[in-house]
């Protein structure tokens, strides 16, 4: 597929608007369910739409947590903001981790997750073994005596499928596979825990599997606004809610029951440590790399 490069590259210049915006913002305290609504409408308001649901991951959960439509939680601990952009199916996806307590071990932990990132990112080019960037990863988080987290990866990005083929890993994998021409999402991801991440509770977040007929009525519309408004991108039950009501709770549980959609789970730091995550993505072209997120 012709990657368009206008649209991508506008992606991740509102993201990366979006994203110093939220770093503006974001207090101790302050409810989940409005940080993520800010952050989301600042997208629209700048002419994008969110690619997937704004994650705010806590303390040890390292990934896929977004508020519900009705969240009582707060921000606290170190907070993983994830975010994504898109124009038309072109996506941006970037994070940053912030320490709410004014703690010594998650301000190490952001720094580490920091460098890993540059250093990744000074390491790509096109041909790059896979594994060469995931050792730049690890070789930064390591040397200030924290662990990736290995069963996290950065990904490729497709016209609106946000996690595509390619694997950039944490650590070295000794794969031979390189880089090549096209979109990618870095992100490493720093824990003072063993580095692994399991299934927690259910998150919100779905993904379209199936457009396969369901026999209840507001399943039907709510899989019509599913196709029509996120095609392949993750979406929430926050923006059903929002969009068409609670009853869309509903349809989504029938949709759920009928095949129709992925359900992702919550990623739990498997020792229970605080894990923190920094994200860019990055357009790999013939003789240059441009970081669109920066």
């Amino acid at each position: 597929m012709q990657l368009d490069k206008s649209k991508i590259l506008q992606a991740g210049k509102i993201a990366s608007e979006a994203r110093e915006f939220a770093r503006g913002f974001i207090k101790k305290g302050a409810p989940l369910l409005e940080i993520a609504d800010k952050i989301e409408n600042k997208m629209i308001e700048l002419g994008g739409k969110p690619a997937f649901p704004t994650c705010l991951s806590i303390n040890e959960i390292a990934a896929h947590s977004t508020p519900s439509h009705d969240d009582k939680r707060i921000a606290e601990g170190i907070l993983k903001i994830d975010m994504g952009v898109h124009i038309d199916g072109w996506i941006a996806d970037t994070a940053f981790s912030i320490d709410l307590e004014n703690d010594g071990e998650n301000k190490k932990l952001i720094i580490a997750s920091e460098k890993a990132l540059e250093s990744a990112i000074k390491t790509a080019k096109k041909s790059v073994k896979l594994s060469e960037m995931g050792k730049s990863i690890y070789n930064e988080i390591n040397s200030l005596g924290l662990s990736p987290i290995i069963n996290l990866s950065g990904h490729g990005i497709s016209r609106y499928e946000l996690h595509a083929r390619v694997s950039i890993p944490n650590f070295d994998n000794s794969g031979k596979e390189i880089l090549e021409e096209g979109l990618y999402a870095i992100e490493p991801f720093a824990t003072s825990g063993n580095g692994r991440v399991h299934d927690g509770k259910p998150s919100g977040i779905y993904r379209l599997e199936s457009e396969k007929n369901v026999r209840s009525p507001i399943a039907r519309e709510v899989l019509k606004f599913i196709i029509e408004e996120y095609k392949t991108l993750p979406f929430c039950s926050r923006w059903l809610v929002k969009n068409l009501g609670i009853r869309a709770l509903i349809g989504l549980k029938h949709l759920e029951e009928n095949g129709n959609l992925h359900s992702y789970a919550e990623l739990i730091e498997s020792s229970g440590k605080n894990v923190s995550q920094n994200e860019h993505t990055i357009l790999v072209e013939k003789d240059s790399v441009i970081v669109t997120t920066k």
